[in-house]
């Protein structure tokens, strides 16, 4: 993928740098020339990532977070400000799937648990990092939420009510700072080739493919492109976006696909 930008002498945080989106779009932002943050709660994923940029000449340091936690998530963006002297982007990226079953079968332990992780941590990870920007007087923040939850899905209701949190929260940050410098947006991500998705058996995974109108899976470098442009000057009018990077997805999916049928009878 031939997309250059330029983010020399700036700094970017990504939670759940360690895997998936996040670690394509740490390795992305590595590669534009800025300083990068990876944050996760795995370690050694995280330091692997850490490892990779500093072997292709870039500047990275890994900070262990629970971004469910938000005295760890404050430490850790104050960390990340105390080693790289700024903070000029966030790709706030860490969560979770839960459980493929009906809403009614959901335990009130896990709802709290999904809750957290992926639409608490989102508020969080905003509040630590806003007066930062403020301060700096520009900022960009991508906040990681779902196609799934622009058009609903089947036993993904825990997962949609974070996900269209998610869009809530960055829609109502971006109004109150729209006029101060700073920009957040969404990414809400389609079927995307991660190793969540790769553990699932093949008929899951080819379900998800037969529900996108380009016929794949999106790859993280994909996303990570999005969420550079999204921070990026060439996005320098546009804030409180939820951009869908999904391959059709949310033009209708899986509900508007019959050319694999036979012919229905006349």
């Amino acid at each position: 993928m031939n997309i250059s930008f330029d983010f020399r002498g700036q700094t970017a945080l990504v939670t759940g740098g360690g895997s998936g989106i996040g670690h394509a779009t740490a390795r992305a932002f590595a590669a534009a020339g800025a300083n990068v943050a990876v944050a996760d709660i795995d370690r050694d994923n995280g330091e692997k990532t850490v490892e990779q940029i500093r072997a292709q000449g870039g500047t990275a340091e890994f900070f262990a977070a629970d971004v469910a936690d938000e005295v760890q998530v404050k430490a850790m963006v104050e960390d990340v400000l105390s080693r790289f002297g700024s903070l000029d982007f966030a790709h706030n990226n860490a969560g979770i799937e839960g459980e493929n079953v009906p809403v009614a079968q959901w335990s009130s332990a896990n709802w709290r648990k999904l809750i957290d992780v992926d639409l608490s941590s989102v508020f969080y990870c905003m509040k630590a990092e806003i007066p930062i920007m403020l301060a700096q007087g520009k900022g960009a923040i991508v906040n990681t939420a779902s196609a799934a939850g622009l058009i609903g899905g089947y036993n993904l209701s825990v997962y949609l009510a974070a996900k269209h949190g998610v869009m809530g929260l960055t829609k109502g940050a971006a109004m109150d700072y729209a006029n101060k410098g700073i920009r957040i947006n969404a990414l809400c991500p389609g079927p995307i080739d991660t190793p969540f998705i790769a553990e699932l058996p093949k008929p899951y995974r080819d379900r998800l493919i037969f529900g996108t109108p380009m016929d794949r899976l999106g790859q993280p470098e994909e996303m990570a492109a999005a969420v550079l442009w999204l921070c990026s000057d060439a996005s320098s009018y546009v804030t409180g976006h939820a951009l869908a990077v999904d391959g059709g997805t949310v033009l209708g999916g899986m509900g508007t696909r019959f050319d694999d049928l036979v012919a229905l009878p006349a």
